[in-house]
């Protein structure tokens, strides 16, 4: 099955990439005058706002405009980043955090408290560890430009981790002025005050982005360290290319016409491997989880017995293979809380892990009532991690005698669909696939895909006041051990409940020019700190 699979996957792909030199693209006279980084991403930036999506390519392109206040490093710390300084009172109920010097947006107005206030206040909205600051928070205020004050009904022990929150929703800070518009809208406007400026007017959806050096960005003196520490921008300009087709950005990165590849399918890599001139390199630490998310609001996944059933056939192993295409760069991980990591477990898991029982889950199929409802999986044929997950569960359900459609079109348009509350009839869809890195995954706070609050859940909107409930009791756990028991409360009823079924967790090297240095390791690209010979 694996072996088709991937042939239908990379059937286009293989034979031009073998190739490596049939196609090209031209670069403008004066990109090739400066110190350019051409960065092929993982996907087409459609969406600029990275409070309104958890889509990587957005939060991506929010680390290269926006600041934090405070970010992760390496060691999971929590560390000032925009923050010069702060105190916590005796009570722990009030913060008084003071920006740094240099703070200045790209349009040249000073960071002020009010920016910062404006931007947590509509991130709170959105984020899941976001809103329950936001239910712990009495009051934000400004005492002058510079000083800012939260002050707490009571002690909420996650503030400096939900601030410091280094994956989607990040808490960016944006002028006020944008900061204002409603949290459910788009923003358009690119303005920060990160290390680099979105060329808007050089936009070209579909094929690029274009980014320069903050000139007046004033770095943190400390060594990078994922999301922390100094920002130093070593290159003039950088180019996001958007190449859908692998075997056209592999020749690209084969041929020097491009710098670096964030993210290739498995097949590609001992071709590109092979190449002196580039470096094939494990770059995240923690690893990525793929996951199978149902639509809650219709039959037939608003039942949980057709999601059991779905789940009681899944091989994690079968996804492993079909994402990293080997065993070496992926493992199955039946965990709600990324494996190797703390609160990791296997409570539960027993449903996932288990031979799988095609015969059992007919007859809980048939036991739901299920009366051959369409099914729509909605995919991105531009997005290897997410169509090969794709086909494989199309596969699956197929051999349950579910009626399912594959729809694939690009990860752009898929990210768009999935916002979408409406039947099939109306552009609905059924499942949709897709990634969450580590630090997404950490705990019940940040797995935001757990969350059973219904129309402020993630897309798919499932309701479970039990799991609320238990991730209500995470929050108040009094130490470690007590945090770990909670956790293991919610990732049992996770399995019960099923939010979403957990497919493998998975590695996909990065590739790169050997004339490249400074590449930080983490969980996701950044772009400062690389140097271009």
């Amino acid at each position: 099955m694996i072996n088709t699979l991937r042939r239908s996957v990379f059937l286009a792909m293989i034979p031009a990439a073998i190739a490596l030199g049939v196609t090209s693209f031209s670069l403008p006279a004066a990109a090739q005058q400066q110190k350019t980084l051409r960065f092929i991403a993982q996907a087409d930036l459609k969406i600029l706002d990275p409070i309104t999506t958890t889509a990587y390519i957005t939060r991506n392109h929010g680390y290269m405009v926006y600041d934090t206040l405070f970010a992760m490093d390496s060691k999971f710390e929590i560390k000032p980043q925009m923050v010069d300084k702060f105190t916590v009172s005796p009570d722990k109920k009030t913060y008084t955090f003071t920006l740094r010097n240099g703070l200045m947006f790209h349009d040249g107005a000073p960071v002020r408290s009010a920016d910062v206030i404006a931007s947590i206040d509509r991130w709170s909205k959105r984020d899941g560890l976001g809103q329950k600051l936001a239910e712990s928070t009495d009051s934000w205020t400004a005492t002058n430009d510079k000083t800012f004050v939260l002050k707490l009904k009571k002690p909420f022990a996650f503030v400096l981790d939900a601030l410091g929150k280094p994956s989607s929703n990040v808490p960016f800070i944006m002028p006020e002025r944008v900061a204002k518009t409603d949290a459910f809208t788009n923003i358009t406007d690119p303005t920060g005050s990160g290390p680099f400026k979105m060329i808007k007017d050089e936009w070209v959806p579909g094929s690029k982005v274009i980014y320069v050096k903050n000139k007046e960005y004033v770095p943190r003196k400390e060594a990078p360290s994922w999301a922390s520490g100094g920002k130093v921008v070593k290159v003039d300009r950088v180019e996001w290319l958007y190449i859908p087709d692998a075997a056209t950005a592999a020749n690209a990165l084969g041929n020097g016409e491009a710098d670096w590849w964030e993210q290739m399918p498995p097949d590609l890599i001992p071709l590109l491997a092979k190449n002196s001139s580039v470096k094939v390199e494990n770059i995240d630490p923690l690893g990525s989880m793929g996951l199978i998310r149902f639509n809650f609001l219709y039959p037939p996944f608003n039942n949980e017995k057709m999601r059991r059933a779905v789940a009681m056939v899944v091989n994690q192993q079968d996804y492993v293979l079909g994402i990293a295409g080997n065993a070496d760069n992926g493992k199955p991980c039946a965990s709600y809380f990324t494996c190797g990591t703390p609160l990791a477990s296997n409570v539960g898991s027993s449903l996932i892990t288990g031979k799988r029982d095609f015969e059992a889950a007919k007859a809980l199929i048939k036991e739901s009532g299920y009366k051959g409802e369409k099914i729509v999986i909605i995919s991105a044929a531009d997005q290897p991690i997410v169509q090969s997950q794709s086909l494989l569960t199309t596969e699956l359900l197929r051999k349950l005698g579910l009626n399912v459609e594959l729809q694939a079109g690009d990860w752009g348009s898929l990210i768009t669909r999935r916002t979408s509350k409406e039947p099939l009839d109306k552009g609905g869809w059924s499942i949709f696939h897709t990634w969450l890195v580590g630090p997404d995954l950490l705990n019940p706070g940040v797995n935001f895909a757990l969350r059973g609050n219904g129309d402020k859940a993630w897309f798919g909107w499932p309701t479970d006041p039990k799991l609320e409930s238990l991730r209500e009791a995470y929050f108040e756990a009094p130490n470690a051990a007590g945090a770990k028991k909670a956790a293991e409360a919610v990732q049992g009823r996770a399995f019960e409940f099923l939010p979403y079924i957990p497919t493998a967790q998975f590695i996909l090297p990065t590739a790169y020019r050997t004339n490249l240095s400074g590449i930080i390791v983490a969980p996701m690209a950044f772009l400062w700190n690389v140097e271009k010979k």
